[in-house]
This record gives C-alpha cells, structure tokens and sequence, in this order.
C-alpha cells in the first residue's frame, strides 16, 4: 500500500476509457423473437446505431455508419424505431438523426425514406413509432415546424405511407388527430383495436407538472374520432398511459403525491414509491402490461427496482440479481402494434436496461414464469480491476430549515493507495442536469476517473428532484437558483464539518441545468475553490425569449415565475447578471450544435468576466449539442476537468495535459 497524497494516487482508469464506455442502450423492444435496442458508439462520431441479439445470442449492428438512429422530437427525442417479422419478413422504421427522416429498412437491403425534407425551420421530426402494416401504414408523433422561430412548431399524432409514397409529398402523411394540444405522445391501441389512448399537455406546463389522458374511438380504416379526456389536469402529472391486456385503462399519476399504477382510474398499488418519472423522452416506458392479471414494473424510491405487479393483489415481486437501477425502458414479448391482441396466455419474457454501481447498463431479460433473469446483451465488461470502481454512499443531510437532502457520496478509493493520516480529501459537488431529474446510483467511469486518483465526488439530489414524491420535487417551484444552490452548498459544507472533505478543496460542477447550479453557485456562494460548468443555463431573460428550444420555452414559469410577472427575479438570479461575484477559476464547456442551451449564452458570460482577473478556460466543441457525444470530446473535457482541479487544490497529477487559464 503506497501513501500518496491524495490527487497523486496512479489509476489504471483514464480519460478515453471512460470515453470509450459512456452512454448506455435504450429503447429496448422485440421483432419477433429477437430482441433489439439503441446503442452509443463514441468512437463514430457519437451515433447511435441498432442493435440485434439473435437467436443464438450473437449481437450485430444492423445499420453502419453514418447511420444514427435517434429523434429530434423536443430536441431531447424519444423512441426511434419500431420492428415486427410479419409473415417471415422482418421490417423496421427508424428516424435518421441528421436529416429527421423516417426510413424503412429490410435486412438485406438498404434504407429506403418514407417522410419528405422540409425545409422550413426545424422541419419534420418523427417519434414513438407504431407499426400497423394492416393499414399500410406506420403512426406516429409529428413536430412539425411552420417558421424559422425554435416555437413556431405543431405536434400531432400521425400516419406515414409504407409504401414511401410520402418521401417527396408532405400531403400524403396522413394526420390522426388535430394540433390543438402543444404536446403528445404516441397513441397507445387497446387490445380490440377500436381505441387509441395518448398524453397531451400545454404550455406553461411541463409534463411532470401537468398531463391529461386523451382517449378516441378509432375506425376500421385507422380514422379517430372527436378526442376525450378521462383523467388528469394541469395539476397532476400522468407520466404514462397502456391497456392492460383485457382492455382496462392503465396509466401512472401522482394525484395523491407519488406516482402510482391506476387501472381504470383506481390505485392498484398506492405506496410512498414512484412507478413513473419525469418525461424528458417521448416513448419512456416504466411499465409493460404483460398478462391479464400482472404487469412488469420499473419502481421505487430514489432508486428504481424491476418487478412484477399483481394487479388484483396490488403485491409486486422484484427482480432477483446484481441490479440496483433500471432505465425507464421496457418490453414485452408478443406486444403487437397491428391487430392489438393481447400476449399469449403464459407469455412472461421482460426485457429491461439495469445497472449497479459495480456494473454499467446491460439488456436484462426477465422470464416471468420462472422468475429467472439474466444478462442477455451490452454486457458490463470489467476492462480494469473492479478494485478501483467508486464505492458509493447512500446519505441523507440536512439542509436550511431542516429539509431533507439525498445525495450519493463516492470517496475516494484506491486499492493500492491511502492518503498521509491528516490529509483531507479534496471533493467535487456534482448538480445533476434537469433540473426534473435525479442522479442514478450505477457505476460511472467518469466519478471513477476522479474517485480513483484520490478526489471524493458527491451527486446531490437537491429539492426538486424526482423519485422522492411530489412534495420534494415541488420544492423547485420558484426557487430554482435558491434551493439547488442551498442544498448543493449545504452537502459540501456538511462533508467539510464531518471530516469527510477539506473546506478549502471543494469543487461544484455540472451540466445543463446542473451547468446553471454550478454557475449560480459561484456567484452567490463563497463554498467553491472553484467550478466546472457544462453547455449551461445563464441569462434567463434570454432563455425565457427565445433563446432555447419550444419543449422547455416556459419551463421557467414554474421554476422562476412567469417572466411578466417577476422580471427582476430573472435578473436578480441570472450568473451572467453576476459575473462580477465570480472571483474564482472555472472551466466552462459547450457543444457549438447546442440549441437548448447555445453557445450564446456561455459567450455573455465570458464577455462579462474578462479583464477581471479571473482564472478561467473557455472549451468550445464542433459538431457537439446538448451533452457530449463524441469520444475526443469526453476525453478533452474530462482531462481539462482534471487539470482545473490539479491547479487550484495543488495536487500532483502526472500525464494529464494541462489546461490554459485565462484572466
């Protein structure tokens, strides 16, 4: 065991090894027997291609590059894809991120486009898939823009041509359902086919505030009638919505202060846990109805388990095995989107995404009769000894006027080093993004990266947060830049008073919404030595005008206030506002592609803090939008990251290039 200080200790974990293993599959689903999913590839160019796991257990991908199978829908996305084997043919549809286009494709064969080009703002944008080649034709979500403007945008639900007769004529896309709601999501078909069911909402509302379900009677020839709602409401938030597989509505709410299972408006399983989430992506999936009587479940608080839900008893069985954490994604064997019809009697194969901090997202398949389940692809693979890996900590602080704070503690940890005996570790306070989100308890490459050189990371879910219930997540609503600063703060100076972390070696970092914490942080707070902040939200009277996309263009409403109403809290809050508080480094990051949070906004900010004399790096990343896809990318970041924190805490780290200050 050697002593190092900390900051010095050797990792076998470096930049491009985290690099090399971010993202993880999603958009898990069956064609035929087969089941298939989403992938990343950092190292080409930070596409996402589709995955097949064959019969025998093979993987392959099935489009190579420059294919990306991802949507644009709300600039985050949503299900890009759909496939089914109908009489011995496997088809598949998938949108093609950089053109936006819906392609149908047949092994053997290439690509072939069903949807036309616009070339009016952001165009035709395609999510949540449904095939139904009965009709000729595949459904789904519409965002259509009709101006240059980021909201100058119609969404309705939508049906394309099969026979790529629409790839030339918009007019031959056939609409299900008028653009009188802002927002919705895929139709949902009950088991005889005579029903659709979808979500909806408006502006203000985001749909973690606000959701209602919409129900229409649909025609033999796939027409819908006049639309009703049947539950929900600007005040209560409806993350999902299914039929169970003898015809009862499904959907999960948070009417009573957690998202819980109703079926046909009753609670089935009313507990203190969430079976729902926030809705960042057209097509999040968090149950699975499998057979009359039971439904598959991604639950829990904090962290999310899978398990199978009694509908009759309202008991759920969970999951056997190493997983800790399962994605909101999920699949059934024997769904079908043509004819409606329920699984087979005894059908019970699950397919799920589920993690640990020992292990990064894998496919897990779930056979409900045995109640076995297994890896069965994107396997974890130990590419070093998991000796090194982060052994997090599950804590709970307490912050101003004794609310509750969850957080996730990583201590530094090294197995061939320990630090001289007064040394204490330097530690990084990480604000997740969202900031409707919460920090998922699986192993991370890039706290490990940190971890395993000897700095303590620390991921706060403050006030806000999901997986705790409504009340905590309501604890945002106009205090955003007040309760995640508090509660961020209050973590990092309880580490400092317990002993765990040294009060003058504390770091805040984050991105997107996690990038505005960070920067609030360092303009209203003295906690910081000194901040990393990611393509960040920092003027926002700016974004609240135009500046950012149509899906979050009021989120403010609710997290600030109405703009009308409250200007000077705008002003009041803003870090670009501020950029005189700042008086120590940071490391600013953005993607040049970045319309959620553009370039301008980190460019205001940096024209504020020059000649102030602060230390400061400015990383700016071609062909990058919200979040880092590419590997060189995360590989520059991280490193720049790393240096940032050798030079301010006087820490002793070989090999890593280092990075410029400015002042």
């Amino acid at each position: 065991m050697r002593i190092l200080p900390y900051g010095a200790w050797p990792s076998p974990l470096d930049a491009a090894l985290a690099a090399a293993h971010d993202g993880r599959p999603e958009y898990v689903g069956f064609v035929g027997d087969e089941v298939w999913w989403t992938a990343p590839r950092p190292a080409e160019g930070g596409r996402r291609t589709l995955v097949r796991r064959r019969e025998d257990g093979t993987e392959e991908s099935v489009l190579p590059a420059p294919w990306n199978v991802r949507s644009r829908v709300h600039e985050y996305g949503g299900q890009p894809w759909a496939g089914e084997v109908r009489e011995g043919r496997t088809l598949v549809v998938f949108v093609h991120f950089a053109d936006q286009r819906l392609y149908a494709w047949e092994p053997g064969g290439e690509p072939r486009p069903l949807t036309p080009v616009s070339r009016v703002g952001g165009g035709l944008r395609w999510a949540e898939p449904r095939l139904r080649p009965g009709l000729g034709e595949v459904w789904c979500v519409l965002e259509e823009f009709t101006g240059e403007g980021p909201t100058e945008v119609r969404r309705v639900l939508a049906a394309v041509p099969l026979d790529g007769s629409a790839a030339g004529d918009r007019g031959s896309v056939r609409e299900l359902t008028d653009d009188r709601r802002r927002f919705v999501t895929g139709a949902r078909l009950s088991p005889d086919g005579r029903r659709a069911a979808w979500l909806a909402w408006d502006h203000p509302g985001m749909p973690w505030d606000g959701t209602r379900v919409l129900v229409a009677e649909v025609g033999a020839d796939g027409t819908f009638g006049e639309p009703e709602v049947v539950a929900g409401g600007p005040e209560e938030s409806i993350a999902q919505v299914e039929w169970s597989t003898d015809g009862c509505l499904l959907y999960t709410s948070d009417r009573m202060g957690w998202w819980n299972l109703y079926r046909d408006h009753h609670p089935v399983c009313p507990r203190e846990e969430e079976f729902g989430g926030p809705l960042w992506k057209l097509g999040h999936r968090w149950f699975a109805p499998l057979t009359a009587g039971t439904v598959a479940v991604v639950h829990g608080r904090g962290a999310a388990a899978l398990g199978v839900l009694d509908l009759e008893t309202g008991e759920v069985v969970d999951v056997a095995g190493p997983w800790t954490e399962f994605a909101p994604t999920l699949a059934v064997h024997g769904e079908t989107s043509e004819s409606g019809l329920p699984p087979a009697v005894g059908s019970g194969r699950v397919v799920a995404v589920g993690a640990s901090p020992r292990s990064a997202h894998e496919v897990v398949e779930l056979d409900t009769r045995t109640g076995r389940a297994r890896v069965i692809g994107a396997a974890h693979d130990d590419t070093v000894d998991p000796a090194h890996y982060p052994e997090p900590q599950i804590r709970v602080f307490t912050g101003p006027e004794g609310r509750e704070i969850h957080a996730h503690v990583y201590p530094p940890h090294n197995p061939g080093c320990v630090a001289p005996g007064a040394e204490l570790p330097p530690y990084v306070i990480w604000a997740h993004g969202g900031p409707t989100d919460r920090s998922p308890l699986v192993l991370d490459l890039e706290i490990a990266y940190f971890t395993s050189r000897g700095i303590g990371v620390a991921e706060v879910d403050y006030g806000g947060s999901t997986g705790y219930g409504r009340a905590y997540r309501d604890r945002l609503r106009g205090q955003w830049g007040v309760v995640d600063v508090e509660d961020c703060a209050a973590v990092a100076l309880a580490l400092a008073d317990e002993g765990t972390a040294d009060r003058g070696r504390l770091a805040i970092r984050g991105g997107s919404a996690g990038g505005w914490t960070a920067a609030a942080s360092l303009t209203g707070t003295d906690v910081y030595a000194c901040g990393t902040i990611l393509y960040p939200v920092l003027d926002l009277t700016a974004w609240a005008t135009g500046e950012t996309h149509d899906f979050e263009s009021r989120y403010l409403d609710t997290l600030v206030g109405p703009l009308d109403e409250v200007p000077a809290r705008y002003l009041e809050r803003s870090p670009v506002e501020h950029a005189d508080r700042i008086g120590v480094p940071f490391l600013l990051l953005q993607g040049l592609d970045d319309v959620i949070c553009p370039p301008a906004q980190a460019e205001r900010l940096l024209a504020r803090i020059a000649g102030r004399g602060v230390p400061h790096a400015y990383l700016a990343f071609e062909g990058e939008g919200h979040g880092f896809r590419r590997a060189e990318t995360v590989v520059r970041a991280l490193e720049a990251e790393l240096s940032l924190y050798t030079q301010v805490f006087g820490l002793r780290v070989p090999g890593i290039p280092t990075l410029e200050l400015a002042k």
